[in-house]
């Protein structure tokens, strides 16, 4: 691998052109199964994609960050912020009380796009369910995964909304 000189800024926008790009193929692959089975087939194939790669990505930010087995809401709210979306897509983190934590994503680089063409947005409640589900529980199985809001349901002051709580045994 070369030897990446660069200072934080051209680090950023690196970071920032590898999460584009990996969207970009999210999209292209979405779309290419849509074109050859359908939008049912497809959304199929995503939520069993989702369900793999949120877990993989989960423990990957885990190790990376080093945050203990059943960190709580408290690592999962560090780990939210390095998915690969988070550098290109607006979001926010709310800490309501110690065992709830809201998540919102305020601007979503897929759906915004889909605006600015006249789109209608990507239904994607059904896959969120299981991204944010399988994301959450990877980093604790104690956290429980809500969905407050995401498309097709109407659009508010975010795209989506997740709330995440901390079981008690």
């Amino acid at each position: 691998m070369k030897n990446l000189d660069w200072d934080k800024e051209q680090l950023s926008k690196f970071i920032e052109d590898l999460a584009k790009r990996w969207l970009a193929h999210d999209g292209l692959w979405f779309q290419a199964v849509e074109k050859k089975y359908g939008m049912e087939a497809a959304m199929e194939a995503d939520a069993a994609a989702w369900a793999r790669f949120s877990p993989i990505e989960a423990q990957r930010i885990k190790a990376f960050l080093g945050l203990p087995e059943q960190g709580g809401l408290d690592a999962l709210e560090q780990a939210l912020q390095y998915r690969l979306y988070a550098f290109i897509n607006e979001q926010s983190i709310v800490r309501e009380s110690p065992d709830k934590l809201i998540f919102r994503m305020i601007d979503c680089r897929v759906q915004s796009a889909r605006e600015r063409k006249k789109m209608d947005l990507f239904p994607c409640k059904e896959v969120g369910i299981v991204e944010y589900k399988t994301f959450a529980q990877a980093i604790d199985p104690r956290i429980e995964t809500r969905c407050l809001q995401c498309p097709p349901d109407p659009k508010s002051d975010c795209y989506c909304a997740w709330e995440f709580t901390l079981k008690s045994f």
